[in-house]
């Protein structure tokens, strides 16, 4: 995995993501929005647990559980909340506008870890920004959806929580590594939602157990490949390439749950990859520079 491209690294993880998002969507029409978030970092947590044990069982210090806690926090409010923006919204729209925090990244990154914020970067993002915009036209309106602006409102909303946790995640990634960040990150949601979730929501239906098997299998494959990914390069390189989340998103939703993408999204995939692929051509381009690995 270490010999891949980190931006490759990304896309898988993104593959991984999209498909986790899938399950999510689905638990969530007959499930509480908590107990499907408990158990999107439960189960995660679970299949992190292998890796980290296979790693060695490195050590965790208190410095990386409150490091980790504050980011846990921030991951579970922003998780939660974009998990029951599925419910409201088609899923290819609730991705679209979870790419509000993507723009944030570079400027975020800059203020948190002190990444230079490149032109490249800048131009790549909003390169992407406008392939955003142009899919998100055509929306359902106010009167067809009576959620939908509470739907948008949250998501972007998770949107800048998660500019936030990827930046945090970047800033240790390489430190603490991978193992240590991939489990943390889904345990320690997890506990912080067990008690809301056994709390507030009417028990889970167990027929439903493959379904939340599976969600965690992609979640653990999803964060693993990200810490990967952004453990070897900056997060304004990598930012550009989360919007070809979307073309998975769009024909997950499609397939499964028989949520025909509009043309819009079709137009707009065109500058959301363009922007991917100029974000991978010039992480390559400084890494050739500097005399590192392409």
């Amino acid at each position: 995995m270490l010999a891949l491209p980190p931006a490759l690294v990304l896309t898988l993880a993104l593959v991984a993501g999209s498909a986790m998002d899938g399950t999510i969507k689905y638990l969530g029409q007959t499930n509480h929005v908590l107990l499907v978030a408990l158990g999107r970092y439960a189960f995660g947590a679970l299949f992190s647990l292998p890796t980290y044990i296979h790693a060695g069982r490195p050590p965790i210090t208190l410095d990386m559980w409150r490091f980790h806690g504050l980011r846990g926090l921030l991951i579970a409010c922003a998780g939660t909340g974009f998990f029951w923006s599925f419910t409201v919204l088609p899923l290819a729209e609730a991705i679209t506008y979870s790419f509000f925090g993507l723009l944030l990244m570079p400027f975020v990154a800059t203020v948190l870890i002190g990444e230079r914020l490149r032109p490249s970067s800048v131009f790549a993002g909003a390169l992407g920004f406008v392939g955003v915009a142009i899919a998100a036209q055509g929306a359902p309106s106010q009167e067809a959806s009576p959620l939908h602006a509470l739907g948008v409102a949250v998501s972007l909303m998770s949107a800048t929580l998660f500019a936030i946790v990827m930046v945090m995640m970047r800033a240790r990634a390489e430190r603490d590594g991978a193992p240590i960040v991939t489990l943390l990150s889904s345990l320690i949601p997890a506990l912080l939602l067990a008690l809301p979730a056994v709390a507030l929501a009417p028990p889970p239906h167990w027929s439903d157990r493959p379904v939340f098997l599976l969600m965690g299998t992609f979640a653990a494959c999803f964060m693993y490949l990200m810490v990967r990914a952004y453990a070897r390069a900056e997060a304004q390189q990598l930012a550009p390439i989360h919007y070809s989340e979307l073309i998975w998103a769009s024909l997950i939703g499609y397939i499964v749950f028989n949520e025909a993408p509009r043309l819009q999204i079709y137009l707009g995939a065109v500058l959301i990859i363009a922007a991917g692929l100029f974000a991978a051509w010039d992480e390559r381009r400084l890494a050739r520079r500097i005399g590192g690995p392409p």
